[in-house]
C-alpha cells in the first residue's frame, strides 16, 4: 500500500502556509499522506505558525538559515528516508502556485506503478491540459525556452524539466547519490529530472494548472535564471564527453 510524505520548503510563508495546510487538511484523511514544512528559519515565523496549528500529521523541521531550495529538499529527502513506512515522497511549494486538487491525479499516477519500482510524477504545465494562470507573456517564455534549453542539452524529452511539484518513490531517492547533488536554486529541479533520468526510473507527466502566487513575494532572481542556464549547460557537456562518469556520479 502507498504511503505519501509531501514536503514543502518554506521562508517566509506565514499566510500562505496556513491556505496551504489547511486545504491539505480537506483531503488528508482520504489519502493519509504526512507533511513535513521544511523551514529556512523564516523572521516571519513560518514554523512556528505551521506547528501552532496543531495538525497531527504535519511537522516541522526548523533549519538554520536561508541556503537554498536544493539544500532543503536534500535535507527533507535524508529526514523521511530513515522512514520505511514512506513509499513516496512528494515536492510542493509553499505559496499556493501548486494546486491541492492536482494531486489526486498525481498520487493516481504514482500508485500506477508498482510499488518499490523507481518512478517520478512531474506535474507538467507546458503539455495538453496543463496551463498558467496570472503569469505574464514574458514569464511563460522564459520557463518555456528554459525547458526547452534543457530538453535539447541534457536530451531529456520532459516538457515541464523546470517545474517543482513531483512525486518521486522512494526506491528512486534511495539508489540516488543525493549527498553529491550541489544545485541550490531551481535548478535543483533539473538536476533532479535529469538524475532521475539516469536512474532510468519511469516517468510520468500529470497536467497541473500553475497558479501565481498572490500573497508574499516571489523567490525567483536573474540570479537563480543564470544559475540554472550555466550549471544546465555544464551537465549536458558532461552526458555528452563523460556519460558513464556522470551516471555513476549521480546513481548508487
Amino acid at each position: 500500500m502507498s504511503r505519501f510524505v509531501i514536503l514543502i520548503p518554506t521562508y517566509n510563508e506565514s499566510i500562505s502556509i496556513v491556505e496551504l495546510l489547511n486545504s491539505l487538511a480537506t483531503i488528508q484523511n482520504r489519502y493519509q499522506f504526512d507533511v513535513v514544512v521544511l523551514d529556512d528559519n523564516s523572521p516571519d515565523r513560518t514554523a512556528d505558525i505551521a506547528q501552532n496549528l496543531g495538525y497531527l500529521w504535519v511537522s516541522v523541521i526548523r533549519r538554520p538559515g536561508k541556503a537554498g531550495l536544493g539544500a532543503a529538499y536534500r535535507a527533507g529527502f535524508q529526514a523521511v528516508l530513515k522512514d520505511e513506512k514512506y513509499t513516496h515522497v512528494v515536492t510542493m511549494d509553499a505559496d499556493g502556485s501548486h494546486r491541492v486538487q492536482d494531486l489526486a491525479a498525481m498520487f493516481t499516477a504514482a500508485e500506477s506503478v508498482a510499488n518499490g519500482i523507481k518512478s517520478i510524477v512531474l506535474g507538467t504545465r507546458w503539455m495538453p491540459g496543463g496551463s498558467v494562470v496570472n503569469w505574464p507573456r514574458s514569464r511563460q517564455l522564459l520557463s518555456r525556452a528554459g525547458t526547452a534549453y534543457a530538453q535539447a542539452i541534457l536530451r531529456i524529452p520532459l516538457r515541464d524539466l523546470t517545474g517543482g511539484f513531483r512525486i518521486y518513490s522512494t526506491s528512486l531517492l534511495r539508489s540516488l547519490n543525493l549527498t553529491d547533488m550541489t544545485a541550490t536554486g531551481y535548478c535543483f529541479q533539473i538536476e533532479m529530472a535529469m538524475a532521475s533520468d539516469l536512474a532510468g526510473a519511469i516517468e510520468i507527466e500529470v497536467p497541473i494548472t500553475f497558479v501565481e502566487r498572490i500573497n508574499g513575494v516571489s523567490k525567483m532572481s536573474k540570479a537563480i535564471v543564470i544559475e540554472a542556464l550555466w550549471q544546465t549547460t555544464l551537465w549536458g557537456l558532461s552526458r555528452r564527453l563523460r556519460p558513464n562518469a556522470d551516471k555513476l556520479h549521480y546513481v548508487k
